[in-house]
């Protein structure tokens, strides 16, 4: 069965920064673009970086940009979202996912992706 895990989250002050991890098990992210998304209390899911299956291509929202940092190591079946200077707007469950796209650019949209971890929660406040 393909599967994903978050881990990674935690409580973290404002300035502060939080490394996600996201493990493949049941199959082989080589071919898979892999997205992290985020729904805050109340709001709606929303993209925030993903990565082409080749590590070519990263997008990253704009409230992001500059402050996380998405990356993959296919050896060890996992991608990774480094999360700097978070503020407390970034307080939100995180999840993973990831779409089967062998050579294309990744796509930052829920619907792109079809395979969904069940996600890690991130706290940011002092």
């Amino acid at each position: 069965q393909l599967q994903l895990v978050e881990s990674g989250g935690g409580l973290v002050q404002p300035g502060g920064s939080l490394r996600l991890s996201c493990a493949a098990s049941g199959f082989r992210l080589n071919y898979y673009a892999i997205g992290w998304f985020r729904q805050a209390p109340g709001k709606e899911r929303e993209g925030v970086s993903c990565i082409s299956s080749s590590g070519g291509n990263t997008n990253y929202a704009d409230s992001v940009k500059g402050r996380f940092t998405i990356s993959r190591d296919n050896a060890k079946n996992t991608v990774y979202l480094q999360m700097n200077s978070l503020k407390p707007e970034d307080r939100a469950v995180y999840y993973c996912a990831a779409d089967w796209n062998p050579s294309g650019n990744c796509v930052l949209s829920v619907t792109a992706f079809s395979s969904w971890g069940q996600g890690a929660l991130v706290s940011v406040s002092s």
